[in-house]
């Protein structure tokens, strides 16, 4: 009996462990939300902490962590680039300027921060986003497209990476 309980507990102590640091979904998602007030897209990315940290790890050759201050100048460079190729976004068939603002750690997960070049109020938005893309085939990225009030959302998933919406 105290074998099969001593096996119990060592099983439960793995399981248990493995539940905070494996997830079974590679997902994340992008907010394009239009403020009318600035006139500008406020953006921002959502992503798990580690599948993030392994893209950029990747991309750029270097180990980064994200829980660590002494990266955080690094990870800003990095994350600018990152969103820099694997964001774009159109409005009325206008490439538009998108500038990285940060990031934020929360939790789990990174809050990736960006912001457009002012624009009049659009009526065709397109987008590409491949986010973690370099990383995983089975990247789902869902993508929230908010204008005066309106949301349009699609999951785009691996290969995948335009999104068209009219309002």
């Amino acid at each position: 009996m105290k074998k099969q309980l001593f096996i119990f507990y060592i099983l439960s102590f793995i399981i248990y462990n493995l539940s905070f640091t494996l997830h079974p979904y590679h997902v994340g998602s992008v907010e394009f939300n239009y403020n009318s007030k600035s006139r500008t897209f406020e953006v921002t990315g959502r992503f798990f902490m580690d599948d993030l940290e392994n893209a950029l790890n990747k991309k750029y050759g270097k180990s980064v962590h994200f829980l660590d201050p002494k990266y955080k100048a690094e990870i800003n460079k990095e994350l600018e680039n990152y969103a820099a190729e694997y964001l774009k976004l159109k409005a009325d068939n206008q490439f538009v300027k998108v500038n990285y603002v940060g990031f934020e750690e929360d939790h789990e997960s990174v809050n990736i921060y960006l912001e457009s070049e002012p624009l009049s109020v659009p009526k065709k938005v397109e987008t590409a986003v491949s986010f973690l893309y370099n990383l995983y085939d089975d990247q789902m990225n869902i993508i929230h497209i908010v204008i005066n009030g309106q949301r349009k959302s699609e999951k785009l998933n691996y290969p995948d990476r335009y999104l068209y919406q009219q309002f």
